[in-house]
């Protein structure tokens, strides 16, 4: 019985990944097979065009990527626009979305703030970023796809990029 069960599993999955199984992208942790890719958009409070000089851009972008560090988010792409945030990032499958971007919005809002003392005459009460969020799971068909998406989104709203960058948004 078990064997059958087993063998089930192992055909089904085979068909769906079998591609990605040769490439091992799976993450294999204690007690779970598997990834979890989300892209997430959020936008700072009332739409401030708050970034838009090249140090505030690159000081959130540093902010966000210390944040997902600290808890255990690996951030695929990064994309820091005037008013809003792009990002493909990789989540351990015990983490939710929402716990996720919030722990990122959340701690990146603390981090600026704690950096950028005169960002508070803009958000005297502390609220950087907006309620409003976007996510949505992409998997390794759309990964690129999307990764292609948050790339080019200086191009899409008509911004001029900011000095050398490399492809995924990190100064040189």
């Amino acid at each position: 019985m078990r064997d059958n069960a087993l063998r089930w599993r192992t055909m089904g999955q085979q068909k769906l990944s079998v591609s990605f199984e040769q490439k091992n992208e799976y993450r294999h942790r204690a007690h779970s097979v598997g990834i979890s890719i989300w892209h997430f958009e959020w936008c700072s409070k009332y739409r401030y065009k708050m970034f838009g000089k090249e140090e505030y851009c690159a000081l959130v972008g540093a902010c966000i990527r210390r944040a997902a560090h600290e808890h255990g988010i690996k951030i695929l792409v990064l994309e820091v626009l005037p008013e809003h945030v792009h990002c493909a990032i990789e989540l351990t499958l015990a983490m939710s979305p929402a716990w996720a971007l919030h722990k990122l919005k959340g701690r990146s809002s603390f981090l600026l703030f704690r950096k950028h003392r005169k960002a508070r005459l803009r958000y005297p009460r502390g609220h950087l970023w907006s309620r409003g969020k976007f996510a949505a799971s992409i998997g390794f068909v759309q990964k690129d796809t999307v990764e292609e998406y948050i790339r080019n989104q200086r191009e899409h709203h008509n911004i001029a990029p900011f000095g050398n960058r490399t492809p995924n948004g990190v100064r040189i």
